[in-house]
Order: structure tokens, then sequence, then C-alpha cells
């Protein structure tokens, strides 16, 4: 008895396309004979759907589907005979591997990457074969360490260079030898039901050669997880998400390959008084209304102390004053931004009896001053 298409991916007849796609994705992880090996159930289960993802997420095929039923891929079917959308369908079934690589590949990357290379292994060796991997390191820093730059000292824990062997993967003395797995092709292949795969050779990492004797510490792979101490120079006028790369301080690479990279993602702290924008900073700041009206000049904070700001007389609540080259430096140019300061009138909350009396006089010469 033939069976449902759309019943093999768990989805409805009017599933777009995209939910067909997705389906399809859940149901391949679920049976690919990678991750079920030796399962000829799983293994024709994952034929069936992917033969089913091919027809329905093709807009003729599926028409013809929808139409006729499975007759319309089979030869001399009711669709081919009447050389409409169904025609040309004849076989009905392609390489499944084909329909999985098509819709895994490039995820993450390009060509056979992302998925497809955590199925398959990585798809090939070479002579990075074995690298280390990169790591991210996350550090926190202060607004004014971001604005003059800073030293820092990290600690993580990675595999390092095997201090027995010294990265090598072998004891003292031991010889290197063509590694017995791969033949020295540093690749290995295997039949994986329908189909073969070729990976890196998981015992030399690709290198093709091996020693004689493996290192008792490590095992041989050259490498043991240690407590790592790193110093990073935090250039002046980084932001958060800054990236800083310090190439080799990754995880040390297979028997002496080549190490990964270490990845220092900044964060910024936000400051409890300045607002940054870009190379430039802001800043709230509340003055006297005498001074407001009379005029002269203020103390206000900057990153690097007080600094003097003159207040024109009759200035209004929220005018913004700019102070050249007191924001933050330009991480290329080194040019310093300016720190942007948004005056902000206060108003006395309790007055003496003579301050009191001094207002209402001087609100009275006011009113007599707008009547003339």
């Amino acid at each position: 008895m033939a069976e449902d298409y759309y019943q093999l991916l768990g989805v409805e007849k009017s599933a777009n396309a995209d939910e067909i796609k997705k389906a399809y994705r859940k149901k391949a992880v679920q049976y690919h004979p990678d991750k079920n090996p030796d399962n000829k159930e799983a293994e024709e289960m994952f034929k069936k759907i992917s033969h089913a993802y091919e027809v329905l997420s093709d807009e003729q095929k599926k028409a013809a589907y929808d139409r006729y039923g499975e007759a319309a891929f089979q030869q001399g079917g009711m669709g081919a005979a009447r050389g409409g959308a169904g025609a040309g369908f004849q076989g009905g079934f392609h390489d499944p591997f084909e329909v999985f690589r098509e819709v895994f590949g490039g995820m993450g990357g390009g060509g056979a990457g992302g998925i497809f290379e955590e199925f398959f292994g990585g798809g090939g060796g070479g002579a990075d074969s074995g690298r280390g991997a990169d790591l991210r390191y996350d550090l926190t820093i202060t607004l004014e360490e971001a604005s003059r730059g800073v030293d820092k000292e990290i600690s993580f824990k990675r595999l390092a260079p095997c201090e027995r062997c010294s990265g090598k993967g072998g004891e003292p003395g031991s010889k290197t030898v063509r590694c017995p797995t791969c033949n020295g092709r540093g690749q290995v292949t295997t039949t994986r039901g329908f189909f073969q795969l070729t990976q890196v050779c998981p015992r030399c990492a690709g290198r093709g050669q091996t020693t004689d004797n493996p290192c008792r510490q490590c095992k041989g792979e050259g490498r043991t997880q240690q407590q790592t101490k790193v110093k990073v120079h935090i250039p002046a006028g980084v932001d958060s998400g800054s990236r800083l790369r310090l190439s080799g301080n990754g995880e040390a690479g297979l028997q002496g390959a080549p190490a990964g990279d270490l990845y220092v993602v900044v964060n910024v702290k936000q400051h409890e008084l300045f607002r940054r924008e870009g190379d430039d900073l802001s800043l709230e700041f509340g003055i006297p209304f005498t001074l407001a009206t009379l005029g002269g000049s203020a103390e206000v904070p900057t990153l690097s102390g007080m600094a003097n700001l003159k207040i024109p007389a009759g200035t209004q609540s929220g005018t913004t004053f700019r102070l050249r080259g007191a924001g933050i430096r330009n991480l290329r140019s080194g040019q310093p931004g300016d720190l942007l300061v948004q005056v902000h009138i206060e108003v006395p909350t309790s007055l003496t009896s003579r301050q009191r009396e001094l207002l209402e006089q001087f609100a009275l010469d006011l009113i007599e001053k707008k009547r003339k």
C-alpha cells in the first residue's frame, strides 16, 4: 500500500515550502544512517522521507503528486502519460544523500559546511587537520579602561600541549611511524548504507603519522586540560562587542598540529555618570538657577578629571555645551571625541526668610518691567 508523503514528513497537505523543509530536516536527523548504524529500518525510512521531500519540495512534482499520487512518478504513470505537470518524473527516486546535502549543505558555512560536516566528520583533511579549536573569552572592563586602554591578565581552562611529551603525543624516545589506521593517507573511507564517506583519520588527525609508543599522560593526543593565563592588551577606544584575536592561544592541536586562536570579546560596563555615543560622551549636569541667570563657570567631571565649563548669562535648562577632546579616543585614528554636557536648572527646595524676600522683590521687579 502506497504511503502518504505528507504523513511521512509529518506535515499537513496545506504546509508551505518552509514548513516542509523544516519537517524534513527533523526527520533526516532522526533517521540518518550515521545516527543509526546497522539499522536497516532507519536506513529504509531515511530513503522514504528523502524521496518524499524530493517530491514535495518541487512545485511541479508536488502538483502532480497531489493530483495523481505515486502513479505520477511510475513508468507510464498518469502524470507522464498525460504530458502534464508530472511528465518527465519517471524513475521517481534519486540518491537521498544528494537531497540531504541540498537541505543541510551550507548551513553555517558554504558548500558542504555547517551541519553537513557535523554528520560526515569534516569532509577531508589537509595540512590543517587536527588544528586546535578556537576559544572565546568574555572580558568586562570599565569605561575609564576603555578610554585609556589597559593590560589585563585572564585565566581560563584549555587543552594545552602535554608537558610530558611536549605536545608530540609519544613517550620520550618514541619513534614516528606511518599511521596503521589510514596507512599514511591521513583519511579513512567507510561505507554507510548506500554511500561512502571519506573522513579525517581519527588516529593521526590527518597527519598520516603517529607514534609507536603513545604518551601515558595524554594518551597520544599531545594535549591535556590545563589552567592557562594570558596577558591581553586592550587598546584605547574599544567598545562593547569589540573582538581581539590572540593567535595560537586557543586549544592545542592534536599531536603537535597548530593551535587554535583565542578571541577576547570586550564588554564595557555602563558608567554611573557618562553615556557613550560612539566616540562622544554625554553628561547631564545640574547648575543653580542663579548661575544660569547671571552666568559664570562650573567645574564638571570628565573621565580624566574636572574641567571648567563657562555658563553664559541667561542659560536655559536643557542647553547642551561641548567640551572638545574630552570624549573617547577613536580606536583607529586615535582622535578623541567630545563631551556633551546638558545642563539642567536646579531650583532650591528650601529658602531662608531673607532669600525669599529677595526673590519676591525680584519677581515684583520683573512684573513691573513687563508693564512698562
